[in-house]
């Protein structure tokens, strides 16, 4: 028979439990050993290849987002633009989330049985909360940025942030902050089947408490990727429409297609780690609010499916430094200019031939630092 919390993870990311809810516990029972005893050994092998998965995106968020963050105060420490002010709260904001994922590998370990005690569920959780709200608008807010940095670059002259930009950072955690309240104010540890478990429960005053999650479930997933996709698509999309309009890019067919590809790996990036994530969130949530039954097909998704959507959404953070800092060859450069100062030129020579950027090949910048 498997167990109840395998289900049970934090909130983002899985179906919680919920006491007055006990529609999977029914199921569950329901279910014969028959059919349900070839799945321990796989739910087994799966929460250790997903805690595996966690420590190792943990590791490589850690050492990209440190590097771009080394990087962007070495190189701009006088002078920040826009862009390098909303790169570098990007870069904070990852390594915050990638920070909050070896508690999230110990709990899957223990078959979701959560060891740190009601405070740290309610601050792990809130921290993963704000940081994914706030990764998601530090990229739309840098998409917008983009937008208008190339298309009145002809009107407008470089400038150091300022007083405003910092307000746009500091709006963008304030909002990420309001986002995350009602996760930080109802997340909890709850006893099922001899084990805690940490998880968001809604309060049973006056109507079901699932109504209540199921609707802030299809809000995370309106505010948290839906609007900021197509807030990204429109601004990119009307990028490229400008730069295929420029009478220099007419005569320079090569840098539009780098462009196009730039702007084309940046959109898909994001659609790609956290549409599967969001849409079996939707699907959570219409079980919640009663628009869809639960069935064996969502347990199997949920059990086997879900985990590796959750490592694709996570693995985002390891995206982002590559694909909003690193590829710029002036940080490529950088970058090879750290490694000679820490490490003998002879073991990473190989690296940095493969590394250097031929002088004849443009590439292709998908952020510009100067707004």
């Amino acid at each position: 028979m498997p167990d109840l919390n395998c289900c049970s993870h934090h909130d983002d990311f899985s179906f919680s439990l919920n006491q007055t809810n006990q529609s999977l516990e029914d199921f569950l029972k329901s279910l014969t050993f028959a059919d349900t005893e070839g799945h321990s050994d796989g739910f087994k092998v799966t929460r250790i290849l997903i805690s595996i998965v966690y420590l190792i995106v943990c590791a490589l968020g850690l050492l990209g987002n440190l590097l771009v963050l080394y990087l962007l105060q070495s190189r701009y420490a006088k002078k920040k633009s826009t862009m390098t002010i909303l790169v570098m709260g990007l870069a904070v904001t990852d390594l915050q989330f990638v920070l909050t994922l070896p508690f999230w590998a110990v709990d899957t370990a223990m078959d979701f049985s959560w060891p740190f005690g009601k405070v740290m569920c309610k601050v792990v959780s809130s921290v993963t909360v704000m940081n994914m709200y706030a990764s998601v608008f530090f990229l739309t807010a840098m998409s917008v940025t983009r937008y208008f940095s190339v298309t009145q670059a002809l009107k407008m002259k470089e400038h150091s942030a300022g007083y405003s930009d910092k307000l746009i950072c500091l709006s963008i955690w304030i909002v990420a902050g309001i986002a995350t309240l009602p996760h930080a104010i109802y997340s909890t540890t709850l006893v099922l089947t001899d084990e805690e478990l940490c998880i968001v429960k809604f309060p049973d005053i006056h109507s079901d408490p699932q109504f209540w999650l199921g609707l802030y479930k299809l809000l995370k997933v309106l505010a948290g990727f839906i609007l900021p996709l197509i807030i990204i698509s429109v601004c990119y999309i009307l990028l490229l429409r400008f730069v295929n309009r420029k009478e220099m890019s007419s005569s320079n067919p090569k840098r539009t297609s780098k462009v196009t590809k730039s702007v084309t790996i940046v959109v898909l990036s994001f659609f790609i780690c956290w549409l599967p994530n969001q849409a079996i969130t939707v699907w959570s949530a219409f079980i919640k609010l009663n628009m869809v039954n639960f069935t064996g097909a969502f347990y199997t998704t949920q059990a086997y499916i879900f985990p590796i959507t959750v490592c694709l959404a996570h693995s985002n953070s390891c995206l982002n430094p590559i694909l909003y800092c690193l590829m710029r060859r002036e940080f490529r450069v950088a970058l090879q200019e750290l490694f000679l100062k820490v490490t003998p030129v002879r073991q990473i020579r190989p690296l940095l031939s493969s590394l250097a950027p031929s002088k004849k090949t443009q590439v292709p910048v998908v952020i510009s630092m100067s707004k």
